[in-house]
Parts: structure tokens; sequence; C-alpha cells
């Protein structure tokens, strides 16, 4: 296994060639934006790395790696267009920067060249990830449908909030190593096992992400932080307050969770003492934890070298620690 960065710079050289002026200007404009707007390029990476760790080419690998991008990229058009974020990675959204039309168009047109990539396979290889491909695709939207609906519900548990935030990010994480293991002809339990390691990574990758969206420093965090506050989405953060809290406590973040002043600073930083003081920003960081050592618990059925076994903790543990 490589290094990270070597990885990454392959991937974005590949995407910037994939990257290409066309007409009409205003429906792919907005995708090559998006697309350039840089980010960690997590799950493209892991389909690289997934490829090699399986003995397989990395340069047949691209076209897979760059459909999860392509498709994460999506989605994140059409979710700031239903939460109205401003930004993304500190850049204006495309909803923003365009209209909410342009977005929705340009967003679909994403979903299709996603599929499209896959045509560079193998008919074998066409038919599993295509076949991996839609169950993520749908798993994913049905994530985004638990997240919504859990805005207006006051009845939301921990393992539903678990449940949602697996099919929104953690089977795109998974999906993404799968398909470096189709690419590279790994073992159907070979297979199995490295998309549990991705899925459990992302359950701890977004529940880090819930972490910064409180607690992470906005100059290199790239979103507004604050947003799921201002929202009132019911994290995992929020659901153990209520857990932990006194009655006083937990009726205040209740009634804070039930409006949306004109300015949120405050709303946002007493929602943020409380989310310390109940002892729920430390149970997260633990939780977050623990999904990652139970991601590095399925490496031990795989056959792969000792070295990329660690190499793969290594990359965890980095995503773990993360502040961006």
């Amino acid at each position: 296994m490589q290094k990270i960065s070597t990885y990454h710079d392959a991937f974005v050289n590949y995407l910037n060639a994939y990257i290409t002026p066309k007409e009409p200007s205003n429906l792919y404009e907005p995708i090559n934006y998006i697309l350039k707007l840089g980010g960690k390029r997590l799950r493209p990476i892991l389909t690289l790395i997934t490829a090699e760790i399986f003995n397989g080419d990395l340069n047949k690998a691209m076209d897979a790696a760059l459909s999860v991008e392509v498709f994460h990229n999506f989605s994140l058009v059409h979710d700031d267009i239903m939460d109205d974020a401003p930004l993304r990675r500190g850049k204006t959204t495309v909803h923003e920067k365009w209209d909410v039309n342009t977005g929705i168009l340009s967003g679909d047109a994403m979903l299709i060249m996603a599929y499209q990539l896959f045509e560079n396979y193998e008919s074998k290889q066409f038919q599993d990830l295509a076949k991996l491909f839609s169950k993520t695709a749908l798993e994913v939207c049905e994530g985004q449908q638990y997240d919504v609906d859990f805005e207006t519900r006051d009845d939301v548990t921990i393992p539903e909030y678990l449940k949602m935030i697996e099919y929104k990010t953690a089977v795109l994480v998974g999906a993404a190593m799968r398909m470096g293991a189709i690419v590279a002809n790994a073992s159907q339990d070979c297979q199995d096992a490295i998309y549990n390691f991705g899925k459990n990574l992302g359950i701890a990758f977004q529940l880090q992400d819930d972490y910064l969206d409180a607690f992470g420093d906005p100059n290199t965090f790239g979103k507004q932080v604050g947003g799921d506050i201002i929202e009132n989405k019911k994290t995992y953060l929020y659901l153990k307050a209520l857990d932990f809290s006194d009655a006083a406590d937990k009726l205040q973040l209740e009634r804070l969770y039930s409006v949306n002043p004109t300015d949120p600073t405050d709303k946002i930083d007493t929602v943020k003492q409380l989310f310390v003081s109940s002892g729920s920003a430390e149970a997260t960081k633990k939780e977050i934890e623990n999904y990652t050592i139970k991601a590095f618990s399925v490496l031990d059925a795989l056959k792969i070298s000792e070295e990329n076994k660690n190499a793969l903790k290594a990359f965890g543990n980095n995503l773990m620690n993360r502040n961006v």
C-alpha cells in the first residue's frame, strides 16, 4: 500500500482529465464546479487502496473510483438544496451560485454520469459494480429520507439514528471499498469483509462529522459550524444529551430545538454547552472510537499482508482524529 497522498494525487489527476467543458454550459459548469471544489476524496481513495491490497491494477480501478466520487458529489448537490446550505467545502453551494433548478438538473446528470463509468469494465465486473451501485444509491436515498423525517419527530432513538447514518453515509464508504475488490477480482469473502470494514469506518466518520459540525474549527471544517443545531437535527450528540441530562436541561434542550431564531449564535453556544456538560460530547467521541475498533476487527478475516492491515488501521486512526 502506497502513501495516501500518492493515491490522492493519482486520482485528482484522473479526475481533472475527466472534467472538460461541455454544452450546454449551464448544465455542465455546475458539475465541474462541484467536482473541482476539493474535499478529502476519501471514497475514491479507498477504492484505489482496496484494489491494490488485493493485487489489482490501480489504473483499472480509476473509473470505479471516479464513479463513487461523481455519485457522492451528486448527493451533496441535492442534499445542500434540501438543507438550504450556503457553503460546501468553504465555497458557495451549487444552488446558491446558480439556482435550485440548475442544482437539481445538474445533480441528475451526475447520477447518470456515475453509471456511465461502469461501461468501461468487462461484462461480469460491470454487472457486479452496477448491482452494488444501485443497491447503495437506493440506500443513500433511504438514509436521506430518514434524516428528513427525523427533523419533525420528537421520538428518534439512537438505534434509529445509527441506522440512518449507516444508510446515508456508511454504505457508500463500504461500497467504495467493495468496488476496489471487485475490480481486483477478490473473493466473495474478501469483498464482504472489506465492505464491512468500510461500513463501520463510515459510521465512525459520520459520527466524527457530527461532532465537528458542533465543535470543529470553521477555518478548517469547510462547512457552517453549528449547521446541524440551526437545522434542529437530532444527531448522536443531541440524542445522547437528552439521555444524560436532568429534567431541566432536557427541557431547555428540547425548547432550543423547537425554535429558529434569526441570529442563531446564542442557540448554538447554549446547545454546545449542554452537549459538553451532559457528557454527550465525550460519549460521542467514545462511540467514534468504538466503531473504528469494530472496523479494525474485521481486518483479521482478510487474507492480506500485515503491512496492509496496519496501513488500513493507520488510515482509520487518521480519520478518527481529523479536524476537517
